[in-house]
């Protein structure tokens, strides 16, 4: 008989529900890199043989904020011997402990990068480097500031990503240019071709004796000097005093102390100043020297210059000409038409506020840009200035602005030039999320404070004493710079085209590289 056998089968394990997933867990939230905190990740030594060792402390990336005082620096670039703020500022962080002795001198190995490449005096109150150091343990600012000089002043740091770099990933710049009130005046330091311009006419200039040269000779600063001698002469018995006159030109030195003779048989044309000296062979001053501009705007004896609505309407005209991109080449130095580096974009230029300082009104002029060239500013305002002063077309700085055109503009002096800030846009909104926000925004009030105590002060005194200003706005007319006539020398109409051609050729406007700064 067959066995038959029956088998039992388990159902099978697959046919089961999978069991239900765990609940997911709550991500951490991203902790910022701040600036204030130690390192979170520093070696320590647990090792209980080795408890009294110093601790070893990693470099960190970071962006150190900071202002300056311009005067007696060569610039802000490190260049051999020469005195600049980044040597003193580097040789700061190497005694500060910062920087290991094997990368002292050797920017490269701390990944070193500045925002703004400023220029000679020129000053700073929102500069931006960057680079690898030992900011542990906490009080690396104080111990930075030890030993810098009162004139460098640096605010704070943050933590930045590995790829960070103050050069490149800066967006704009703000520079701002302290230009005296008086400087936009036309009467005010007249040149010596004005005065001789003026001679004969209603509004007839003396030449400017308030600002002083240092004992050189300046030309054009005449006067007559008149000696009367008597003599007794006998006539008929009778004794008769006759007087003979004799008139002599002479060219005067300004010196702090007054004028001294330096000159004479000099032509009495060059100047509307007469000194008459009526005495028996003594000479002296008379005291019919008419003065000028001083440091308040005054424009003579009774008129009174002031940057009223209609000059601030004119000015701020000027300037908009520059906004936009254009080719700059004939704003600096060694840069041709044809390079790329010589186009910039301009996004603001304006003059609406006037600060006092050391008893002398300035216009504030803010320009904000890309970024800029060699002495580009200086030339900017210089133009400006020169278009205001002497009432040339304004089309005059669109010309200067075309490719194909050689102008040479006036510089001005760099005392009234500072970096007021750098803008980092672009990596603040990407690392919003991990990393503290690079801006001015924690050190406003320190740096408006540094900007009172240093800055400006020096900006107002050098004004005073050595009048930087004056002294080149009497350089500042049609002989020493000839373009300033390229209108009419090349018969272009005041709208900056050509009077019988076709209009000079535009500049195409293109994004100007970031990498090039200032």
């Amino acid at each position: 008989m067959d066995e038959s056998i029956t088998t039992t089968t388990s159902p099978s394990s697959s046919s089961l529900p999978p069991p239900p997933p765990p609940p997911p867990e709550e991500p951490e939230p991203k902790k910022l890199k701040m600036s204030t905190t130690t390192s979170d990740d520093e070696t320590t030594n647990t090792d209980p043989n080795s408890i009294d060792r110093k601790p070893r402390y990693k470099r960190r990336k970071i962006a150190i904020f900071l202002a300056y005082c311009g005067v007696g620096y060569q610039g802000m670039q490190k260049n051999p011997g020469a005195k600049t703020i980044e040597a003193d500022l580097e040789e700061a962080l190497f005694q500060s402990g910062g920087i290991p002795e094997p990368d002292r001198g050797n920017p490269k190995r701390f990944d070193w990068a500045r925002s703004a490449r400023t220029d000679k005096g020129v000053s700073a109150v929102g500069q931006v480097v960057s680079g690898r150091f030992y900011v542990d343990p906490p009080g690396f600012i104080d111990r930075l500031n030890s030993h810098l000089p009162d004139q460098i002043r640096v605010f704070g740091f943050k933590r930045v990503t590995n790829s960070f770099s103050s050069k490149k990933f800066c967006d704009r710049r703000r520079y701002v240019y302290l230009i005296p009130v008086f400087a936009l005046d036309s009467n005010a330091h007249p040149d010596r071709e004005s005065v001789l311009a003026s001679l004969g006419s209603e509004n007839k200039l003396s030449k400017c004796l308030e600002c002083p040269d240092r004992g050189r000779k300046v030309l054009g600063v005449m006067g007559k000097r008149k000696i009367i001698e008597s003599k007794t002469l006998e006539v008929d018995g009778t004794d008769v005093v006759a007087q003979t006159e004799t008139t002599e030109n002479v060219e005067f030195v300004l010196n702090n102390d007054g004028i001294e003779n330096v000159n004479v048989e000099l032509e009495s044309k060059a100047s509307g100043v007469e000194l008459v000296v009526e005495t028996g062979g003594s000479e002296e001053m008379g005291s019919g020297l008419v003065k000028n501009s001083n440091g308040d705007g005054k424009a003579g004896k009774n008129s009174v210059f002031s940057y009223g609505e209609k000059e601030k309407e004119k000015f701020n005209r000027i300037l908009s000409r520059y906004v936009g991109t254009h080719n700059f080449h004939n704003f600096t130095t060694r840069t041709k038409a044809e390079d790329p580096a010589a186009k910039r974009f301009i996004i603001s230029f304006d003059a609406n506020t006037v600060v006092n300082v050391e008893g002398v009104d300035f216009v504030k002029c803010e320009v904000v840009g890309q970024s800029f060239m060699l002495h580009q500013i200086r030339k900017m305002v210089g133009l400006a200035v020169a278009v205001m002063r002497t009432g040339a077309p304004e089309s005059l700085i669109d010309v200067a602005l075309q490719k194909d055109v050689n102008f040479t503009a006036p510089t001005a002096p760099e005392v009234g030039l500072y970096l007021d800030e750098c803008f980092f846009t672009s990596y603040n909104q990407k690392w919003k999320d991990t990393h503290e926000e690079i801006s001015m925004k924690d050190y406003a009030e320190e740096a408006e404070d540094f900007k009172m105590k240093q800055i400006y002060p020096h900006i107002g005194s050098t004004e005073l004493k050595e009048g930087s200003v004056g002294i080149w706005l009497h350089s500042l007319n049609h002989r020493n710079y000839p373009d300033l006539n390229y209108l009419e020398a090349n018969k272009v109409g005041n709208n900056g085209l050509a009077e019988e051609t076709a209009a000079v050729p535009s500049v195409p406007v293109e994004s100007a590289p970031i990498e090039s700064i200032a």
